[in-house]
């Protein structure tokens, strides 16, 4: 990881590369030949997966960028034609078509309300474009996961906690897991959807996500276990 500030050229190099938060691809002209390069947009940490597929720019911006390919939790502001408006946490509503989940037709296209969530994936971010979303998996059409979540408590945390969270070596959802038996959703737009049978249990989680928070507490594994069990002595 190195920090780097807006317009430093970033070493992103992948066949199937995709860029996150914080960065762009420009081309540039030298000569006859345009050579494309990653560039940074904001200052922070660089970051990439471990197979540097995916490169991102980690920071303590509280508003989320939109990025393609990521999974975002988004509320339903408003219905328009045939599709929605959705609150996603950006500058900018994205759209959601109504024909842009698994099975959906003409005739047959999902009633979500106002104020309903939406787990979805961004399917298009352009800065000079509004974002857009889909609820099913772009090579499967498949929902995978994605589409109305119903019922459950929305819990907002920083961009930061979110990647964390989808981290599979992060401690706190395989501890959560062991503990209570719950569904979960994480978007990157810091937002996360938790549900469980218990409302008590509800609430535990949701404190011990917000006490793990880097923006927060930042508690480690051996606090939020001795959190956890305070709360359960409640």
């Amino acid at each position: 990881m190195s920090t780097v500030l807006p317009g430093e050229r970033v070493p992103a190099q992948h066949v199937n590369l995709k860029l996150g938060p914080g960065l762009l691809q420009v081309n540039n002209a030298s000569g006859a030949r345009t050579t494309p390069s990653v560039i940074s947009t904001r200052a922070g940490t660089l970051n990439h997966s471990t197979n540097g597929s995916k490169w991102w720019i980690e920071s303590n911006s509280r508003r989320y960028v939109p990025a393609a390919q990521e999974a975002v939790i988004g509320v339903i502001a408003q219905k328009q034609g045939e599709g929605f408006r959705v609150d996603i946490g950006s500058a900018h509503s994205a759209n959601l078509d109504g024909l842009a989940f698994e099975g959906a037709t003409k005739r047959n296209k999902p009633n979500l309300k106002v104020g309903s969530l939406v787990y979805a994936r961004v399917s298009l971010a352009h800065k000079d474009m509004e974002p857009e979303l889909e609820c099913f998996d772009a090579q499967t059409r498949k929902a995978e996961g994605f589409g109305e979540l119903k019922g459950g408590f929305l819990v907002r945390c920083s961009l930061k906690m979110c990647r964390q969270l989808l981290d599979p070596n992060h401690f706190l959802l395989p501890l959560l897991g062991s503990v209570f038996p719950l569904e979960i959703a994480v978007g990157l737009n810091g937002r996360v959807w938790i549900n469980s049978p218990d409302a008590k249990h509800i609430i535990a989680i949701t404190q011990a996500i917000e006490a793990a928070d880097p923006d927060s507490r930042g508690l480690d594994e051996g606090a939020i276990r001795t959190l956890l069990g305070d709360l359960d002595r409640k």
